[in-house]
């Protein structure tokens, strides 16, 4: 099948209106307004957006999604009082990602402590410009050792042109499961970031989120140009080393839950029914012990 033919086909197959067996969602975020939980300073809270548990929990029963990794929102930077509550509120439904300042010489220790409440790993978000240079800082070693003595995924949001930086902590650090989220937001049309985004299948732990297709693709519903990547990164790393995710209530002026769920649930045609069933339950259960 040549490309445009794959595009095409990717645009009008519907693979199956519903899954045979429960989903579990990799990526979500909830917040609400509420002092108890004071947002970071600066934080750009949208407005008019139901980030609650409560409305989460409904459009997975509405959709068949059973279990759901929540990832702490920036909104609330490195406090997850908020998150930790949800998770103790709602036993068995979610797991949880918090965030800790990685620039802070106590980041291990304050990981340590959020595993303790209940967290299932932490999310590090290194910019693309120097402000987010201290990924490279000696001291990363040290959160990654406690992520791997802890036995907790560490989940990265980084631009492609960061995967060099991480490159070095892999190696060190071959045991820990690492995540990389919305395919290191790789552009459509960038060969030589796709290649080392794929280059990374030779760590043997680490897993990527074929997320974010909406904010990546120049098409339209269901983003063919992205299915095609995403058949890169199945050839690569194996369906099960991926993993999809809503990464609700981001942007939903783009899509909608529903969806969302259905992108993944009734596309990408080139997937085998096995490799569809990784991709929408068995690498989230295995990463997170879902």
């Amino acid at each position: 099948m040549n490309r445009r033919d794959f595009i095409a086909s990717a645009v009008t197959f519907a693979w199956m209106p519903t899954a045979p067996y429960s989903l579990i969602d990799s990526h979500v975020h909830v917040w609400q307004t509420d002092p108890r939980y004071p947002f970071a300073s600066g934080a750009k809270v949208p407005a008019n957006v139901d980030a609650s548990p409560s409305s989460l929990l409904e459009k997975m029963r509405s959709n068949g999604v059973s279990k759901t990794v929540l990832i702490q929102v920036i909104h609330y930077k490195w406090d997850n009082r908020y998150l930790v509550d949800v998770l103790r509120n709602n036993p068995g439904m979610f797991a949880g990602v918090c965030r800790v300042d990685p620039v802070d010489p106590g980041a291990p220790d304050h990981l340590s402590y959020w595993t303790e409440q209940g967290c299932q790993g932490v999310r590090l978000s290194p910019a693309a410009d120097a402000s987010g240079d201290w990924i490279r800082l000696p001291q990363m070693s040290a959160l990654w050792k406690r992520c791997e003595d802890l036995k907790v995924p560490m989940t990265l949001l980084l631009p492609v042109s960061r995967l060099p930086d991480i490159m070095p902590l892999l190696e060190r650090f071959s045991g820990l499961t690492t995540v990389i989220d919305h395919m290191a937001d790789c552009p459509v049309g960038d060969a030589q970031g796709f290649q080392l985004l794929q280059s990374l299948a030779r760590y043997p732990k680490v897993y990527v989120k074929i997320s974010h297709p909406w904010s990546l693709s120049k098409l339209t519903y269901p983003y063919a140009d992205v299915a095609v990547m995403i058949a890169g990164l199945r050839d690569a790393f194996g369906a099960d080393r991926l993993m999809w995710g809503t990464d609700w209530p981001i942007k939903p002026e783009l899509l909608s839950y529903e969806r969302r769920v259905a992108l993944y649930r009734d596309y990408l045609p080139f997937l085998s029914r096995s490799e569809r069933r990784e991709i929408l339950a068995g690498t989230v259960a295995r990463v997170w012990r879902l």
